[in-house]
C-alpha cells in the first residue's frame, strides 16, 4: 500500500491556506519568535515594525554571540598578522580574543 504524507501551513494571523511557505523571523525583549504568515501579513508585519526598526540600533547578542563565533571560525588566516599591526596583543596560538575579532570584522565589514 502507497502512503503520501502532505503537510499544509496556514497563516497564523488569519488562517488562509499557505502555498509558498515562509517563515517569519523576529524578537523581542530577548526572545526570538517564529509566525508563518502569507507575503501580504509578513509585510504588514515589516510595516508595523518598521518606524521602530529606523529609530533603533543594533544589539550585540549576548546570547548566541559564542556559538555564532565558533561557527563562523575565528581561526581566519591573516586575523594575527592584521591584529598585530594594528598595535594588538596577539598570542601565536590558542583563541583569538572576542575584542580581536571584532575588531577585525568591523575594519573588514562591507569588503569581499
Amino acid at each position: 500500500m502507497a502512503r503520501k504524507v502532505v503537510t499544509e501551513y496556514f497563516d497564523d494571523i488569519d488562517g488562509t491556506p499557505l502555498h509558498d511557505h515562509t517563515t517569519t523571523t523576529f524578537a523581542l525583549d530577548g526572545r526570538h519568535w517564529q509566525i508563518d504568515l502569507s507575503a501580504a501579513n509578513a509585510e504588514k508585519l515589516r510595516a508595523a515594525l518598521a518606524p521602530f526598526i529606523a529609530a533603533g540600533r543594533p544589539a550585540k547578542d549576548s546570547t548566541g554571540s559564542r556559538r555564532a563565533r565558533s561557527r563562523r571560525g575565528v581561526e581566519r588566516p591573516g586575523i594575527r598578522e592584521w591584529a598585530a599591526g594594528q598595535g594588538f596583543t596577539v598570542s601565536s596560538r590558542g583563541r583569538l580574543s572576542v575584542e580581536i575579532v571584532d575588531a577585525y570584522d568591523a575594519a573588514h565589514r562591507g569588503r569581499s
